[in-house]
């Protein structure tokens, strides 16, 4: 069980688990990009020519596979190295999930579409080395212009960060380690954990978490790396079930695609992403993500259609929500 225990004289929490460690001191919170595990993830190195390797390490799954935000994040730190426009940073990526991506070795072939002076293109096709498709991902960098500045929503009513319901793995998790949520830790602020036994269906999708990374990777200048935000966009599935209620049948609802704008810099170390199922049917849902950072405000939106893959079928009682 994760738990978490305030210890004011560490400036941090002490975290008691055998599933994840969280930082308690200034120094992890402040390390820097390269040393922290998203960092080294995420690494990739230049052969020429718009060609890159990676590695995609075996503990990102989510919850099988690895983890396709942090796949994104990888195709993204490529673009980066092949744009090398320091100026211009991460504005918008969509990934298209042409095929799985397993842990080990993977290329990466960029392409910069377009070099302008304040805004590029770049387009990454990233795959196992030995595969013929993977994800797809195309990204827009851009450097600071003159412009409009407002925010049209609201954060949602969520529960503070004390008051959050901490997130406790299911066994199943425990007991094979390796996943997203042993790096990012979160809790529960909106709606419903899967499988809770107090779980009560309230006729919405909402759904909203406090997450954290346990290695928070920050750029030189103290912000969040963009990339780890288009990772922590990618937990969007949970808003269907959360609609659904505990009745709904197991299954799995992997990502067609992923969507993410970044809108400004992120530097509070816990951010609540909040979490919306817009429509589902015919087997897919429209799924939306929100991260507000407590200082700053909307840090990124995010948006993706995902399918359904249930283990043991659909009952016609299970297609619709509980009135």
């Amino acid at each position: 069980m994760t738990v978490l225990r305030a210890d004011p004289t560490n400036g941090g929490f002490r975290h008691v688990s055998k599933f994840t460690r969280v930082p308690t001191g200034e120094g992890d919170c402040m390390a820097s990009m390269g040393t922290t595990a998203f960092g080294r993830a995420t690494t990739v190195q230049p052969e020429g020519a718009g060609r890159y390797a990676g590695f995609m390490p075996p503990d990102w799954k989510a919850p099988v596979l690895p983890h396709g935000g942090v796949a994104t994040a990888i195709a993204l730190r490529a673009a980066e190295e092949e744009l090398a426009e320091p100026a211009q940073t991460l504005r918008s990526v969509t990934t298209v999930f042409a095929g799985q991506v397993h842990p080990g070795p993977l290329r990466m072939d960029v392409t910069v579409l377009r070099r302008g002076r304040s805004l590029s293109q770049v387009v990454v096709d990233l795959a196992n080395a030995d595969a013929d498709a993977g994800h797809h991902v195309v990204a827009v960098f851009g450097a600071h212009r003159a412009g409009f500045e407002f925010t049209d929503i609201q954060p949602p009513d969520a529960a503070s960060l004390d008051d959050a319901r901490i997130f406790e793995p299911p066994p199943e998790l425990e007991d094979d380690p390796g996943h997203f949520f042993e790096h990012v830790e979160s809790r529960l602020a909106l709606g419903d954990y899967w499988g809770a036994t107090d779980w009560e269906p309230n006729g919405a999708s909402d759904r909203a978490y406090w997450y954290r990374f346990v290695e928070p990777p920050r750029r030189d200048d103290g912000a969040l790396d963009p990339g780890a935000l288009v990772a922590l966009c990618d937990t969007m599935p949970g808003a269907a079930y959360q609609r659904m209620g505990p009745d709904a049948p197991d299954g799995f609802c992997p990502s067609a695609d992923l969507t993410v704008h970044i809108l400004q810099d992120s530097r509070s170390e816990w951010l609540l992403a909040h979490n919306r199922a817009r429509h589902a049917g015919d087997g897919y849902v429209s799924l939306e993500m929100r991260l507000w950072d407590p200082e700053a405000g909307l840090v990124a939106y995010g948006t993706q259609v995902s399918f359904f893959s249930f283990q043991s079928g659909l009952a016609v009682h299970q297609v619709r929500p509980p009135s």
